[in-house]
């Protein structure tokens, strides 16, 4: 059965490779916006369906994955930054902090969506104010929630995680696997 990652994230797309080489990844166009009052732990889940349902359409026959990544610290969502201004207020706000990285999946075999999150804890150490601007001088942190990539540069933000380092880049990896080869096997996804 062949596989459509929905996705125009380059990092998403290297990360699908560690599961399979055998996928299309296609770019979705769903509106994303949250309905009110949607608690910041199932954002990404919920916006992962919405893109899996919207690719789904298209590619009725095919196993669909849709995925997102939302970074929350002190019940709030991070975006990513519109300019350097928002980038330092975020990355302040983070620093000295653990927040959650939320990856929201979802597959759709057939019309039939199973979807979860992964939740990984990221604690960054306590940084100084010309470190964050030093970090929002790079053209790094513009495309990614929260405003920092895990990967790269940013690396050297954090002191610690807690849980699936490949969540953070934004593709559980391990438990996306699992729940595709059991959805392919059986042909038929179970929650």
């Amino acid at each position: 059965m062949k596989i459509i990652l929905a996705s125009a994230s380059p990092r998403r797309r290297e990360l699908m490779k560690y599961i399979t080489e055998d996928f299309e990844a296609v770019s979705t166009d769903c509106d994303e916006t949250l309905p009110d009052g949607t608690e910041p732990l199932k954002a990404s889940e919920y916006l992962a369906v919405l893109k899996a349902k919207s690719a789904a359409e298209k590619y009725p026959d095919c196993a669909v994955i849709g995925c997102d990544t939302t970074v929350i610290c002190g019940g709030e969502i991070l975006g990513k930054p519109k300019d350097k201004s928002q980038c330092i207020a975020d990355i302040t706000k983070l620093s000295g902090r653990t927040h959650q990285v939320v990856t929201g999946c979802c597959i759709i075999i057939g019309g039939k969506p199973s979807s979860f999150s992964e939740v990984t804890d990221v604690t960054f150490r306590r940084l100084t104010p010309a470190e964050i601007e030093a970090y929002a001088d790079t053209d790094e942190p513009y495309d990614k929630a929260g405003g920092y990539g895990i990967q790269g540069l940013g690396s050297a933000l954090i002191s610690h995680i807690d849980g699936d380092f490949f969540n953070v880049v934004g593709l559980p990896v391990g438990r996306l696997f699992n729940k595709i080869k059991e959805a392919v096997n059986c042909d038929a996804v179970s929650g």
